[in-house]
């Protein structure tokens, strides 16, 4: 006589944490196949026996050892027994919604107010000991899903959540109108303050979130302390700003200046000439424009300035300008004065315009355009002609 086989499998979905497979009477080496993300559980007459892992497992007394002493075979090995088996899914199952029922009651660490505040959000569990889960929270019942399991859980979520809240706030000094900056750190921090709970249950919180405050909107006290908050927030923010747009302006200034002398030194590098060159090039436009009232003093100080003058440029305006200036400014040439009646004679005079009487000629005056020699040479430096000997 051939042996009987039966097949045992999970027919559950995911959002199921355990699932009992409903065939409770089966034979010796029955099939039980187990997923890569699930645990099997067998037990006889109400008692947890064996744990398969993922595979095919054989269910007989050689490789489920608690069966050996439990069960005695026939020779023709069809003989059933009475188990049950409950696969446990332990995938991370996410978007599970919690809330707290009512608002907690505390006194506001910054502004010391009483106030009312209540939460919600989402979290994340996993199955973390099929055993425990099992013989702690499931017991009979043939499914486990997640609004069962949260609903296990609202009592305690309820307690500890209320709590949590009114610690982490004191703790941390955060006021309930800064809350919302500190979402993050709060969920991390309620979630480390309930995952012991749930791990006696032999379930991990993998993830929890606070994405909701229910915060006493409308009470006066609350809209008062509201105000005031943001009032005070608010004119930090507008003297912020304003120093912000005035260290903005001050950078654009810094920055057009800058521009405009990069400007002027590329200008100056393409023109050949430098800084102190362009000065004195103002320092001599400045002096014959004076020239009128200073005379040839004032052409004498743009004479100075433009003596520093180098470069390409420099020396061709010194040069112009001195060039310019040999040719008009003569030093001063030693006063010829009448022997008959002493009075200074003109340049080049041979006659005394005083008295009348002739001037002397001698070899120290041109002979053709009377230009009193101050220095021994050959020709005469007004006119150019030959000096006799």
């Amino acid at each position: 006589m051939g042996y009987i086989a039966d097949i045992l499998k999970y027919e559950g979905d995911n959002t199921t944490f355990v699932w009992k497979h409903p065939c409770e009477d089966f034979n010796s080496y029955t099939q039980l196949i187990v997923h890569e993300t699930q645990e099997a559980v067998l037990f006889l007459n109400g008692q947890a026996l064996d744990s398969f892992g993922p595979g095919r497992h054989t269910l007989e007394t050689q490789n489920t050892p608690l069966l050996s002493g439990l069960l005695n075979r026939t020779t023709n090995g069809e003989t059933p027994f009475h188990c049950e088996v409950y696969f446990i899914n332990k995938t991370e199952q996410m978007a599970i919604r919690w809330g707290t029922d009512s608002q907690a009651q505390f006194l506001e660490p910054t502004y010391h107010f009483p106030l009312s505040l209540g939460a919600s959000g989402e979290m994340s569990l996993r199955v973390l000991d099929a055993r425990r889960l099992l013989l702690r929270l499931v017991g009979t019942a043939p499914v486990l899903d997640q609004q069962t399991l949260a609903a296990y859980f609202r009592a305690f979520l309820m307690a500890r959540v209320k709590t949590y809240i009114a610690q982490f706030m004191q703790a941390n000094t955060v006021s309930i109108f800064e809350l919302d900056a500190h979402m993050l750190d709060f969920s991390q921090a309620l979630q480390q303050q309930l995952a012991p709970d749930f791990a006696d249950y032999g379930v991990e919180l993998v993830r929890f979130f606070v994405t909701n405050l229910a915060r006493p909107d409308g009470e006066a006290q609350y809209e008062k302390f509201k105000e005031l908050h943001f009032r005070k927030y608010a004119d930090i923010a507008e003297a912020q700003l304003r120093q912000q747009t005035d260290l903005i302006q001050a950078q654009t200034e810094a920055q057009k200046t800058l521009i405009a002398s990069q400007a002027i030194a590329q200008k100056r590098v393409q023109e050949g000439y430098t800084y102190q060159q362009e000065r004195s090039f103002d320092v001599a436009q400045d002096a014959a424009k004076n020239a009128g009232a200073g005379g040839l003093t004032g052409l004498g100080i743009g004479i100075g300035a433009m003596a520093g003058v180098g470069g390409s440029v420099g020396g061709l305006v010194g040069n112009t300008v001195s060039d310019a200036l040999r040719g008009t400014v003569q030093p001063p040439e030693a006063a010829v004065f009448c022997e008959n009646c002493g009075a200074q004679l003109p340049l080049g005079a041979t006659f005394c315009d005083n008295c009348g009487r002739a001037v002397p000629s001698d070899k120290k005056t041109c002979a053709k355009c009377g230009y009193r020699f101050t220095r021994d040479g050959k020709f005469c430096p007004k006119c150019g002609a030959e000096r006799e000997d």
